[in-house]
């Protein structure tokens, strides 16, 4: 899948989302979830090796006005909390940034950047089957650490994928096995 979109998309896919797309474009399997749709690029490319893939979005208008990368089973809902199926692999571009407080759910993490992603993390983990991988995206402005920890403590098997320097972040691709 090339790294374009369309002017007419109201949603744009992000550098974070170009960053994960070229490290997951060979994953296969039955079922995938991709947790913050957003502009539905991954979403899109998970649907070319999954046998069902779900989106899903917090903000139900991103979901309505995707255009060049809409696809099926989109769901409004925190994190992964409607769905009740167990997926071979889930994605998530976290909302990373440490901030006093939540101004924009597509970006802001909470204190540290963990409060909002430790929401995802207990969603997805319901989610995610036996030997499942979650692929994740935080930050150099996160404590991506406590992140990792969190993810272990919840009995995922982790390591950081790779690392990519941004003019004032890094950032940091982590896989976790369940």
């Amino acid at each position: 899948m090339q790294n374009k979109f369309s002017k007419n998309d109201e949603y744009p896919p992000s550098e974070d989302t170009f960053f994960i797309a070229n490290n997951i474009e060979d994953e296969k399997g039955e079922y995938a979830l991709d947790i913050g749709s957003g502009s539905g690029y991954l979403t899109k490319l998970l649907s070319e090796n999954f046998s069902m893939v779900v989106g899903t979005d917090i903000n139900c208008d991103v979901l309505q006005h995707q255009s060049s990368y809409k696809t099926q089973n989109l769901i409004c809902c925190n994190g992964s909390d409607a769905l009740k199926i167990k997926f071979d692999f889930i994605v998530c571009n976290l909302p990373y940034l440490a901030t006093d407080e939540i101004l924009d759910i597509a970006t802001d993490g909470g204190a540290e950047g963990f409060e909002i992603p430790k929401k995802i993390f207990d969603s997805a983990k319901n989610n995610l089957k036996e030997n499942g991988k979650f692929v994740f995206v935080t930050s150099s402005l996160s404590n991506y650490q406590k992140l990792i920890d969190y993810a272990q403590k919840l009995g995922l098997k982790t390591q950081i994928v790779e690392k990519k320097k941004l003019f004032f972040e890094e950032l940091i691709l982590v896989e976790a096995i369940n």
